[in-house]
C-alpha cells in the first residue's frame, strides 16, 4: 500500500490558491470548462483520496475516486475520462496495467502517474507507455493544482481542435510523400515511429547527421499531433550566444540588461499549447539547461531579470542533435536529468549513404520541384539519365539530403528544357572532393604506398557494402545473404570484422 501523504492539502495557503479559475489563472480554464472535465483518482491511500477530493471540489473539477485496483480496472474498461491520476504501485492491479487500460479506452486520456518511490527507470517506463506526466509523493495542493491546470488546458485545446486536426491530417496525408520522401527500410522505420509518437505528448529526441531532415520530422510530428492547430516554434541553440538564447527562450523583464526597454515574453510562452523544437540541443549551456529542466518539470517560466513566476506553460518538446547525446551526457555537456526528460522516444534518421536506394527518388522529386519554381510552366522538365542516377548513388553526400537538394536545384537552374542530363551536367560543390565525386571514396583513400592504399580500399569497400546491404535488406540477415550471394556464416563473419550491426529496432513505442 502506498504510504506517501498528500502534504499541506488543508493549509490555508494552498486552499486559498485552489478555488477555481482566478484572475491570475495562467491557463485561462474557466470554472464552467473545469466542470466539463472528467477526472479519475486511483489510489489505495484514503487520506490522499480525501485530500484530492477537497482540492478538486474547490477547483470545480468533475472527479471520481477509486481505492481498489480491480474496481478501477473495470471502471476504465467501460468509461472514458479526460484525466486519470493513478498510483504507480497499487495493490492487486499494477498501476502500469491501469495506465494501459485507460489509454485503451481512449488514447487521448491524459494519465498522470503518482508514486512515493520515484526512480528514473519507472518514470521513463511510464512515459514510454503513454503517461502524460508523473507526480512524486508527497505533493502540495498548489503542485497538484498547477499540474491539473496544465492537463485541463491540454484537454480543452484537444477538444477545440479535434475537427481541425482531422482535416489537417487529411491534407498532410496527401502531401506526406513530398515531405517524407523515401522507401528505404531504415527511413520508413523512422517515419513510422514518428507517426506513432505524434498522437501522444511524449518528448521526442531526433538524432542524425546534418541535412538528414530532422526539422522535417519535427514538423511531421507536430502536424499529426493534438496540438496541430497551435504553433510549432523552432529554436536553434547553436545560432545564438548564451545571453541572447536565454532571453529568446524565457523572455525578459524591463531593465534586465542594457537595451531591455520593455517586458518581452519568450518563445516558451509563444509555444504555449503547441510544440517547441529545440535544434542542436547539445549546444545549450548548463545554466540554460537547468532553467529548461524547471519548465519541463513544473511548466513554470521565469523571465530574465525576474524574481517571480511569470507564466505557466503547456508545451510539447521535440529536440534534435547531430551529435551523440549519450556521449554528450558522459562528457558532462548535456545534463543527464534533462536528457532523460527529453529522450522519452528517440528517433534516429539514417544518413543518405545508408539509404542510397532513395537517391533517384529524391533527385527526381527535387528536379521537378525546382524546375517549376525557376522556369515557365510550359517548359518541358529535363530528366536524369540512368547513368546519372547511378553516378549520384556513388557520391558520399556528407551534407546528406540537404546537399543533394542544393545540387539538383543548381542543375534545374542551368538545364535546358527537355534536356537528358548526364553525369557531366552535375556540378558538385567544392567540399565534395574529386576522389569522392569520381570514385565514391573519401579523400586520401588512394594516397601513400600501394599495399597500404589497397588495404584501406578493401576495408572501406567491405564496410560500405555491408552497411548498404543490411539497409537494403531491412535488417533481415537471410535476405541480405541472398542479395550478396554469400552464405550467412560469411556474412556474419564480415559484419563482426567491421563492427557492422543490424538496424536497432528497439526504438519502437511499447
Amino acid at each position: 500500500m502506498a504510504t506517501a501523504s498528500f502534504s499541506r492539502i488543508n493549509s490555508d495557503e494552498d486552499v486559498g490558491r485552489t478555488g477555481g479559475a482566478s484572475e491570475s489563472d495562467p491557463f485561462n480554464v474557466s470554472p464552467e470548462l473545469r466542470e466539463s472535465i472528467q477526472i479519475l483518482v486511483i489510489d489505495d491511500d484514503r487520506t490522499l483520496r480525501e485530500g484530492c477530493a477537497s482540492m478538486l471540489q474547490m477547483s470545480r473539477y468533475n472527479a471520481s475516486f477509486v481505492g481498489r485496483g480491480d474496481e478501477a480496472l473495470e471502471l476504465l474498461k467501460r468509461r472514458r475520462f479526460d484525466i486519470v491520476l493513478c498510483d504507480l504501485y497499487m495493490s492487486g492491479v499494477p498501476g502500469m496495467t491501469l495506465l494501459r487500460a485507460a489509454l485503451q479506452t481512449d488514447k487521448d486520456t491524459l494519465v498522470i502517474m503518482m508514486t512515493g518511490n520515484p526512480t528514473v527507470s519507472s518514470s521513463i517506463e511510464a512515459l514510454r507507455a503513454g503517461a502524460w506526466d508523473y507526480l512524486p509523493k508527497p505533493f502540495s495542493a498548489t503542485h497538484l493544482d498547477v499540474l491539473l491546470g496544465r492537463a485541463a488546458h491540454a484537454v480543452i485545446v484537444a477538444r477545440e481542435t479535434s475537427e481541425m486536426q482531422r482535416s489537417m491530417i487529411a491534407d498532410v496525408s496527401n502531401s506526406e510523400k513530398v515531405l517524407l520522401l523515401g522507401a528505404a527500410p531504415a527511413f520508413q522505420r523512422a517515419v513510422e515511429l514518428a507517426r506513432r509518437v505524434a498522437a501522444t505528448d511524449a518528448s521526442v529526441m531526433i538524432t542524425g547527421e546534418s541535412g538528414t531532415g530532422k526539422e522535417v520530422i519535427a514538423q511531421f510530428i507536430h502536424k499529426h499531433s493534438r496540438r496541430a492547430s497551435r504553433k510549432l516554434v523552432p529554436i536553434n541553440c547553436a545560432a545564438l550566444p548564451e545571453p541572447l538564447l536565454e532571453s529568446e527562450m524565457f523572455g525578459h523583464r524591463k531593465g534586465a540588461f542594457t537595451g531591455a526597454d520593455r517586458d518581452k515574453p519568450g518563445l516558451l510562452e509563444t509555444a504555449n499549447g503547441g510544440t517547441l523544437f529545440l535544434d542542436e540541443l547539445t549546444e545549450m549551456s548548463h545554466p540554460i539547461q537547468a532553467k529548461l529542466l524547471r519548465v519541463l518539470q513544473d511548466g513554470v517560466v521565469r523571465r530574465v531579470g525576474s524574481e517571480q513566476q511569470d507564466a505557466v506553460v503547456d508545451v510539447r518538446f521535440v529536440c534534435a542533435t547531430n551529435k551523440n547525446p549519450e556521449e554528450a551526457v558522459r562528457k558532462g555537456i548535456l545534463r543527464e536529468d534533462l536528457f532523460y526528460r527529453l529522450r522519452v522516444v528517440p528517433i534516429r534518421l539514417p544518413a543518405l549513404r545508408e539509404r542510397v536506394e532513395d537517391i533517384p527518388i529524391l533527385a527526381k522529386h527535387f528536379l521537378g520541384h525546382y524546375w517549376s519554381r525557376h522556369r515557365r510552366r510550359n517548359e518541358a522538365i529535363p530528366s536524369l539519365k540512368p547513368e546519372t542516377m547511378e553516378f549520384l548513388r556513388t557520391l558520399t553526400w556528407r551534407g546528406n539530403v540537404r546537399e543533394l537538394q542544393n545540387v539538383i536545384e543548381h542543375v534545374a537552374v542551368l538545364a535546358e528544357p527537355g534536356q537528358q542530363l548526364g553525369p557531366g551536367d552535375i556540378t558538385l560543390y567544392d567540399d565534395v572532393s574529386p576522389a569522392a565525386s569520381e570514385t565514391g571514396m573519401p579523400p586520401g583513400m588512394l594516397d601513400g604506398a600501394y599495399h597500404l592504399a589497397k588495404d584501406r580500399l578493401v576495408t572501406y569497400f567491405e564496410k560500405e557494402y555491408l552497411s548498404r546491404l543490411v539497409s537494403r535488406a531491412g535488417g533481415n540477415m537471410s535476405k541480405a545473404a541472398r542479395l550478396a550471394s554469400i552464405d550467412r556464416t560469411t556474412l556474419y563473419r564480415l559484419m563482426e570484422k567491421h563492427s557492422v550491426h543490424r538496424e536497432d529496432s528497439s526504438e519502437a513505442i511499447s
